[in-house]
């Protein structure tokens, strides 16, 4: 059966319960029409780049499914209709990756204080010293002709 992930926007006023009942809800809508979900993940209450009827905050939730496409239609069509569901996004993908998602593993990295690959910000020899500015800073663009 092909493969898909689906990401899901809920509203905001949803408990953080209410919005992980909604994952199984239609994990058993696709499991009635013959698909199974892989994996879960409840994403948490997130900031939204731009409001969506009028909410600033959505639930995200994240699902890895194995489901022939009538079962998928049939899942996205219900979140359409729903009114807790702002948002949906599916994609056929070849694989599932193994182990938790990118928003996961970067909720794990901040919960240890872990900054990951990121170098440490104390000596910056590869700049050179940048030596004497000279000047006066006061004059900075704008017209640089001489003042009478």
């Amino acid at each position: 059966m092909p493969l898909y992930e689906h990401v899901m926007i809920a509203r905001q006023d949803l408990s953080g319960t209410q919005a992980e009942s909604l994952i199984e809800h239609f994990g058993t809508v696709l499991s009635d029409n013959g698909g199974a979900v892989v994996e879960s993940e409840y994403w948490g209450l997130k900031t939204m780049a731009y409001k969506i009827n009028k909410n600033r905050k959505g639930h995200y939730a994240y699902i890895r499914t194995d489901a022939p496409s009538e079962a998928v239609q049939e899942m996205e069509r219900l979140m359409r209709l729903h009114d807790d569901v702002m948002r949906v996004l599916t994609v056929k993908v070849d694989a599932h990756e193994e182990g938790p998602s990118a928003q996961m593993q970067k909720r794990d990295d901040r919960e240890r204080g872990d900054r990951g690959d990121r170098p440490d910000r104390g000596d910056r020899g590869d700049r050179g010293d940048r030596g004497d500015r000279g000047g006066d800073r006061g004059d900075r663009g704008g017209d640089r002709r001489e003042r009478r």
